[in-house]
């Protein structure tokens, strides 16, 4: 293999986005969709993981926790620390967590895995977990799941560069802090400890209502036309999940390796559009069936 991984978030790097560089998702009919960015980031002072002990998971969450301080007093970033790991000064109790868990602001107890479990990813749970959580609780950076760090930025609107950006600049950020130097390779880009999220370490996904597609096979309806554009399907919570009651999906690129951030950002933008093309096509067509079937009962009617 010859091809090496190079990151970019330069949306005025890629061909073919719209003047401007600005990735309005209203022309395709989507007025305000949940959007959520994430990254996978590990520290190159510490094993990965799989093979960390109790105490090296403890005293990564403590190394991050100090860094975390500038975040909380930056105005856009600016909010709290939460953990799991008992008699830590920052602990929370099962019903806090609970209700963080069900507002898919912290992330499931990893214990009940048996992947996890088995990867040594989801030892010693739930010792050097926690959450840093912005005050809007539109920032999130998970600590201790399948990374070291999972950083991400949602919101709800119709822009994907509001997210994009605000993931970018924190990012930044995040990784000129002292005791947070990032495992990276010149080749591979950051090391994580999923293979396939290997590269950016990045996931860029919309929930988008597909009502039509979807009642063609749930999820496969909508991976039928999503695949081939490079795009995967995920129901409402994630991989192996429903499908939601009005055919809301998990969109996201495929792509993370020997691709640029900018490049998955414009891979969803452009998949959206087809996505939203075969919809409306699908409404045709059906539509058009209805037409041809209507006179057909008439006329049997008449015979009678």
């Amino acid at each position: 293999m010859t091809e090496t991984h190079i990151s970019s978030w330069e949306l005025d790097s890629v061909p073919d986005l719209p003047e401007g560089g600005v990735l309005d998702l209203e022309p395709m009919g989507l007025m305000e969709v949940s959007m959520r960015i994430r990254v996978g980031r590990n520290l190159a002072s510490f094993p990965l993981p799989g093979a960390m002990d109790r105490e090296q998971r403890c005293e990564m969450e403590n190394t991050v926790l100090e860094a975390f301080g500038v975040l909380i007093g930056m105005e856009d970033y600016g909010g709290r620390y939460v953990s799991l790991t008992p008699d830590h000064p920052n602990f929370i109790d099962s019903a806090e967590y609970d209700e963080l868990v069900s507002r898919h602001i912290m992330f499931k107890d990893m214990s009940g895995d048996k992947y996890l479990q088995a990867a040594g990813i989801a030892s010693d749970w739930p010792y050097g977990r926690g959450c840093y959580i912005s005050q809007d609780e539109g920032f999130l950076i998970w600590v201790g799941e399948e990374d070291h760090l999972r950083i991400m930025a949602m919101r709800k609107g119709k822009t994907l560069n509001k997210v994009f950006d605000r993931l970018r600049v924190a990012l930044e950020v995040v990784e000129s802090l002292d005791g947070l130097a990032f495992a990276r390779t010149k080749e591979w880009g950051y090391v994580t400890s999923c293979p396939t999220n290997l590269g950016t370490g990045m996931r860029a996904s919309v929930l988008v209502a597909l009502p039509k597609l979807a009642a063609s096979g749930g999820v496969k309806g909508v991976e039928a036309v999503a695949e081939p554009l490079g795009l995967a399907v995920r129901g409402l919570g994630g991989e192996h999940t429903d499908i939601g009651e009005d055919g809301t999906v998990d969109v996201s690129p495929s792509a993370r390796f020997c691709v640029s951030e900018a490049q998955i950002m414009a891979n969803l933008y452009n998949g959206l559009q087809a996505i939203m093309e075969a919809e409306r096509s699908s409404e045709s067509s059906q539509a058009d069936s209805e037409m041809v079937e209507a006179p057909a009962v008439a006329a049997a009617g008449e015979e009678t």
